[in-house]
């Protein structure tokens, strides 16, 4: 096929709106692992028994089984388990980006809440007792003192995450959704020519990647504001 074929350029806006569905998915689902893994990993310092029991329970199930399996179960389950937590018999229609978004976000918060976790375990208790000796209420407290170096220490963890999640956002193709993968898989089979599309969508993901590392040394800085710094 040539590449100045319509033929061939129609292919690339199929791609490039696969890409689209691929960034719209990989965004949200971290967006919602990064919120949830948050709230969870303050919840998970309760000392209450059955807090650390759901906890770990949940922990266990999200880090071990495989990203795929959980969005097979939501994908082909989660009308039957939407339909038991609502009480109804009425179909409850699970699209693929519904069920993709879903697992990303379980799974991913178990890491999330496990880095915040231990970020904050390693955070001086000065900087607690500050805040209760100079009166801070504590939502205040973890809003303006606690979370912003949690974040900072969690913050190569979290990129880790980043890019963990972008790589597994293509797995949700095999439940029949439309992405970047599954387009050029399409693409391919039609013209025969596998290594321009799969190259074209490798490229994708390469350059996504390359873009967040300086995003994530900016981030760091600003994170680390303030901080003085060693000299050796």
């Amino acid at each position: 096929m040539e590449i100045t074929s319509p033929e061939f350029w129609g292919y690339i806006n199929q791609m490039a709106n696969g890409a689209w569905v691929t960034i719209e998915l990989f965004v949200s689902g971290f967006t919602l692992a990064f919120i949830l893994g948050t709230v969870v990993g303050i919840i998970s310092l309760s000392r209450n028994v059955v807090i650390q029991a759901i906890w770990r329970t949940y922990a266990s199930i999200m880090m071990g089984v495989p990203s795929l399996l959980v969005i097979f179960i939501l994908y082909y389950g989660g009308s039957a388990i939407l339909s038991g937590i609502f009480g109804t018999s009425r179909i409850v229609d699970v699209t693929p980006f519904g069920a993709g978004l879903a697992a990303l976000t379980l799974v991913y918060a178990a890491y999330v809440a496990e880095l915040v976790h231990g970020a904050v375990r390693n955070l001086p208790r000065g900087q607690f007792e500050a805040c209760s000796a100079l009166s801070i209420r504590p939502h205040w407290a973890w809003y303006h003192v606690i979370l912003p170096q949690v974040f900072r220490l969690a913050l190569p963890g979290l990129v880790n995450i980043w890019l963990i999640v972008l790589k597994d956002t293509p797995l949700v193709s095999l439940a029949g959704l439309n992405d970047l993968v599954a387009t050029a898989k399409i693409s391919a089979g039609a013209t025969k020519e596998p290594f321009i599309f799969f190259i074209a969508a490798s490229l994708f993901f390469i350059a996504f990647s390359a873009l967040s590392m300086p995003l994530a040394t900016r981030l760091e800085a600003r994170l680390g504001r303030g901080i003085a710094k060693v000299k050796t």
